[in-house]
């Protein structure tokens, strides 16, 4: 029986984990996986840290990680691994697609102890571009993949169930600029257009639900029309897929299998709350996992920044699972250090967005004491990036040990907290 199923009966060990770390009443919580506002990807190969996504719960950040063709060096998905996990990763999905795709994935399942996701259909799309062409990719070559990662022990996985041939066709009588800019969507909208036949995911979405109903992982049900750009936010094609999301995310209710919703690439920033609503809206409440929003397009080498700057906002008006974008987005394959820069950004915004919904207050409220302090030390193991931190100290140190080189005798904490702790002090 799955999780969800189970979930509509009892608690189970699984909701129990997450109940207790999120500080949730478990009753709560199984309410709330099994009317599907809360998914907690669990395939039951692999033991490993349990995570809830969704209403009422912390937010989460994703790491994406994988080879490319022209970047195939197992060494360095390890590394990265190490640092999703040692910066606060909630999740990790490879995405690989150069280099023994099957071997690559299993080792870095073993190395890795988050949750963990993948998007079978660029494995497809690859293989068989290495044959002949994308196109030629069958319905069995499509859910053959999808099995073979589930007996590895995925967790959740992108399937990109939206993109039907009609909205391929409306797509073609739509003006973006961007076109489509999600990889799997693409090759999805490839292999419609040349075969002539519907997206096998859609037409056989009741064989995909067998799939992830009995081996327990959980669907990511993909935005392959996704807006590239903020001229294609909110258009047509990415709100009509978001429908046929929100159905099929009911259908999975009703067969008892986990389902996400996947949002938005590029949206600016007077869209995000409705972008967020609508999903909510149209799905039940069904997890939502976001995709920066960027909410611009012309900071190439920043779009950390600009991805942190929308999921902050996304997260504040409800997004529960935010993916990190690094540095390196449009311009690079991401190396070890871009991977710890998107990633600390994205909990930045992340906790941004609790801190803006009521939660995590005290972790703030207690650097701010530390910091009135000048207790320096305390400052440290506070910090999100402990490390970034003492190196700006290190690089540049006082002359006075309590204050910094910015400020030095005359910093203000320092001031006040002097004069405050002296009584009946003439100020003249």
């Amino acid at each position: 029986m799955s999780l969800m199923r189970e979930a509509a009966h009892r608690v189970t060990d699984e909701i129990l984990a997450v109940a207790k770390a999120e500080n949730i009443e478990p009753e709560k919580l199984r309410k709330l996986v099994a009317n599907g506002r809360v998914v907690i990807p669990c395939n039951p190969v692999r033991e490993h840290r349990l995570k809830g996504i969704g209403e009422g719960l912390a937010i989460k950040v994703n790491v994406n990680i994988g080879t490319s063709r022209d970047h195939v060096d197992l060494s360095d998905e390890f590394a990265k691994v190490e640092v999703a996990e040692r910066y606060g990763a909630d999740a990790l999905m490879d995405l690989s697609t150069g280099g023994d795709i099957n071997e690559i994935r299993r080792a870095i399942r073993k190395k890795c102890s988050l949750p963990m996701g993948s998007v079978p259909i660029y494995q497809v799309g690859v293989e068989c571009a290495r044959k002949s062409a994308i196109v030629h990719m069958s319905e069995d070559d499509i859910f053959n993949s999808i099995e073979a990662h589930a007996k590895d022990g995925i967790d959740f996985m992108t399937v990109h169930c939206g993109v039907t041939k009609e909205s391929v066709e409306k797509l073609r009588q739509t003006d973006r600029v961007t076109g489509v800019v999600s990889r799997g969507g693409a090759f999805l909208v490839a292999w419609i257009l040349h075969n002539q036949k519907e997206n096998p995911l859609y037409e056989n979405f009741d064989y995909l639900l067998e799939l992830a109903e009995k081996y327990e992982f959980t669907l990511s049900l993909g935005d392959g029309l996704r807006p590239g750009s903020i001229a294609d936010a909110s258009d047509a094609p990415q709100i009509q897929e978001l429908v046929i999301l929100s159905k099929l995310v009911h259908r999975a209710r009703e067969r008892g299998v986990q389902a996400m919703v996947e949002g938005p690439g590029h949206v600016p920033l007077n869209q995000i709350e409705a972008n967020v609503r609508i999903e909510k809206n149209l799905t039940d409440g069904a997890p939502f996992y976001v995709l920066g929003p960027i909410v611009t397009d012309v900071a190439p080498g920043y779009d950390h920044i600009t991805s942190a700057i929308g999921g902050a906002l996304a997260g504040y008006f409800g997004a529960d699972f935010l993916c990190y974008v690094t540095p390196s987005e449009h311009l690079a394959l991401p190396s070890v250090d871009d991977v710890k820069e998107g990633l600390i950004a994205s909990r930045i915004a992340a906790h941004a967005a609790e801190v803006a919904r009521g939660r995590g207050l005290e972790w703030d409220r207690r650097m701010s004491e530390r910091r009135y302090a000048l207790d320096w030390e305390g400052m440290f193991q506070l910090a999100i990036d402990r490390s970034k931190a003492e190196s700006y100290r290190k690089r540049s140190p006082p002359g006075e040990q309590k204050t910094c080189t910015m400020c030095g005798d005359v910093c203000a904490m320092k001031i006040v907290s002097e004069f405050l702790r002296k009584p009946n002090v003439d100020y003249c």
